[in-house]
């Protein structure tokens, strides 16, 4: 750890949980402590001590066209002027808006919200006010956000009910979740043959990112499709993550499944805090004032974050844009593979557009959460702290994905794929 960051991190540790305000920041899973960054610019962070780095987090996935892009910065910039938040509607809310539209075909009306987890909330609610009824199901290893109905883990039982995963969630609530096996098609059909008929809604990453990145086998996605239409249940896709990343239309484009309900966040607010519900008309109609479902949000819509969304957006919209990206992280998983052949270590590399993961000494493939949990994680742990002191800045858990930005390019996948080398000797050294 610089030496500056020690300093601020003792100071926050004084007046905060843990020294952080997310838990993934402490460090906690690698063993190490948070560097503190002061600047990002293209694919570089700059630490508070002038070390530079080149960064696959990109603020957990937003950073899609690079730290402070000149576009996104002169848009928010532009709005900055003008104020940071009026509480009341803005021509910007409805550019964002029709962007989305025009981009996810499966999207008709949106309702914008400040956060991912507030999103996800509002969708379950949504989902149960327009079924009538109060079940969902939900998959181990993906997360939704930290709202109640969420934070919910799988029984001690196939096909149980599930069980808190953090204290201050009622066991009255988590009794209406059900978690399943992400990428269990089988388990899934016989859950809903015996109970589809109570469910309100199907919540899922199509393609996970919270226990690394792990896309989903063939048929599961259609399983879910084909279940949810059969059982009169809500699909929803959360595309927090993959929404604009993997592809202009994110996973429901990539795969062809057209979910009921999208969730998006982070690309479309650029960098600034943003969610949003998109779905057909005659479910986002269920909101109010439109209908019964309440939802609001002081500043949902928010100018600024509104501004850098629409900026962003602009961005991948151009046809060449996921192309390169696809290239670039194609080229960077390949020479990660090709290393670890040659040193001698044994891994598997998850990847699609704009995102990836690297397991170590597992199995041959990587498609459950409970093939994760058997990965290495002392030799994932000693690899991201070589890269760290290194120069590279990789999520700080074997449980996230990494993000490439288009800013990333030749000069960077080559300082990278270097310090890989040195990463995989280390591993070797020890096993």
């Amino acid at each position: 750890m610089t030496k500056k960051s020690k300093l601020l991190f003792d100071a926050a540790l004084k007046v905060m949980p843990g020294g952080v305000n997310s838990p993934v920041r402490a460090f906690t899973d690698v063993g190490n402590h948070p560097v503190y960054f002061s600047e990002g610019h293209g694919a570089w962070l700059t630490d508070v001590d002038g070390k530079r780095y080149i960064d696959y987090v990109g603020s957990w996935g937003p950073a899609i066209a690079g730290h402070s892009n000149p576009s996104v910065i002169s848009a928010v910039e532009k709005q900055l002027k003008s104020g940071l938040s009026f509480g009341a509607p803005t021509e910007l809310e409805t550019q964002l808006a029709e962007k989305i539209i025009g981009l996810i075909p499966s999207v008709e009306k949106i309702r914008m919200t400040s956060s991912g987890t507030e999103a996800a909330m509002s969708a379950i609610r949504l989902a149960r006010g327009f079924t009538g009824r109060e079940k969902i199901v939900k998959f181990e290893g993906c997360y939704h956000g930290h709202s109640d109905s969420l934070l919910v883990k799988a029984g001690s039982g196939a096909l149980a009910m599930g069980i808190p995963s953090s204290p201050g969630v009622p066991t009255s609530l988590a009794n209406l979740t059900v978690t399943l096996d992400y990428n269990d098609d089988q388990q899934v059909l016989e859950f809903f043959h015996q109970s589809g008929h109570e469910i309100a809604a199907v919540i899922v990453e199509p393609i996970a990112g919270n226990m690394g990145c792990i896309l989903p086998r063939p048929e599961f996605l259609e399983t879910l499709r084909h279940v949810t239409e059969e059982s009169g249940a809500l699909l929803i896709f959360d595309e927090v993550m993959t929404g604009f990343r993997v592809a202009p239309g994110g996973a429901q484009q990539l795969f062809s499944i057209k979910p009921d309900l999208t969730i998006l966040g982070k690309v479309i607010g650029g960098g600034l805090p943003v969610g949003a519900i998109g779905g057909p008309k005659h479910l986002i109609d269920q909101f109010a004032p439109s209908g019964p479902v309440y939802q609001a949000g002081t500043l949902s819509g928010n100018p600024l974050a509104m501004a850098s969304g629409l900026a962003t957006l602009e961005i991948i919209a151009d046809p060449a844009f996921h192309s390169s990206l696809n290239t670039v992280t194609d080229t960077l998983c390949e020479r990660i593979q090709v290393a670890a052949e040659e040193s001698g270590v044994s891994i598997v590399i998850n990847k699609v557009c704009g995102m990836f993961s690297v397991f170590f000494s597992c199995d041959s493939e990587v498609e459950t959460f409970t093939q994760v949990n058997k990965c290495n994680a002392q030799h994932f742990n000693r690899f991201f702290s070589s890269m760290l002191a290194d120069g590279i800045s990789l999520a700080p858990s074997r449980f996230e994905a990494s993000f490439i930005s288009s800013a990333h390019g030749e000069s960077e996948i080559e300082a990278t794929v270097t310090s890989v080398y040195r990463a995989f000797k280390q591993i070797r050294d020890i096993s």
